[in-house]
């Protein structure tokens, strides 16, 4: 985004002063005007639930499919040996929340039937309040170009009015043009490229989801460690199944020597 900035101010220098493309007036109505339609259009906790989802596309943070992975494979080699209510006193040391409900279920005796219906509903549930603020954006880069538009016509009304002074057409016209250009920065360079990023980590929550409900099963139904974790394995790709194996390798090794 910083780099898209920073083309955009290059080209426009390469024009002419960038105080040509400032007006307060077109700030306000453009940024105004859509706001006040995404609160209009959605109810104000599905909004703020987009300003906290934003933050995701903004980390640098990636998933990492191994994490998960290795604590299933670590959680199955508890039940294989203790039992499954042995993942009991394991439940605090699972950090995503998605598997700790999984985990809790199959220790409270859970049917797999219900174990697999709780959890995809649940699955669901995340992937459909992501597509909601997935939605608000879309909507804001939807409206943000059409209140430029709005802008653009309020400059050209005033314009037309004074037609009488042909010295002040051009700079009219200019401000007028002004109100449309940060519509569409804000459409191309912001709103629309945060929906989309949280589109793929959307699908990819999905997928993990996907793969931690295959994990949980295996464990109730008592699978081998290694059969889960070959099972697992076919939901990433050959780079994550390396990084996997160099990981849960270093943490044989570590074992070994302690």
């Amino acid at each position: 985004m910083i780099a898209g900035a920073v083309c955009i101010v290059i080209g426009i220098l390469t024009q002419g002063p960038l105080s040509s493309f400032w007006d307060p007036g077109s700030v306000f109505i453009v940024m105004g005007g859509t706001a006040a339609n995404m609160v209009i259009a959605f109810p104000m906790n599905v909004i703020m639930d987009t300003l906290k989802a934003t933050r995701l596309a903004f980390s640098s943070k990636a998933f990492d499919p191994s994490d998960n992975i290795e604590q299933i494979i670590e959680l199955a080699n508890v039940a294989r040996k203790n039992g499954l209510l042995a993942l009991e006193d394991m439940l605090e040391s699972i950090e995503n929340p998605f598997l700790r409900k999984g985990i809790m279920l199959i220790v409270d005796g859970s049917n797999s039937e219900l174990v697999k219906s709780v959890m995809e509903n649940e699955a669901d549930y995340i992937q459909e309040r992501h597509n909601r603020c997935i939605g608000v954006l879309l909507n804001a880069s939807a409206c943000a170009p059409a209140f430029g538009m709005i802008g653009t016509l309020i400059g050209l009304i005033v314009m037309l009015l004074n037609l009488e002074d042909s010295s002040s057409l051009g700079p009219a016209m200019s401000v007028a043009l002004v109100t449309t250009f940060y519509g569409c920065i804000l459409a191309n360079l912001l709103f629309t490229p945060l929906a989309r990023k949280l589109e793929v980590f959307t699908a990819y929550e999905d997928m993990q989801n996907a793969m931690m409900i295959e994990g949980i099963l295996s464990i109730q139904d008592g699978e081998h460690p290694r059969m889960i974790r070959d099972k697992l394995e076919s939901f990433i790709s050959s780079r994550e199944k390396g990084a996997l194996a160099e990981r849960m390798d270093k943490k044989k090794e570590s074992s070994e020597e302690k």
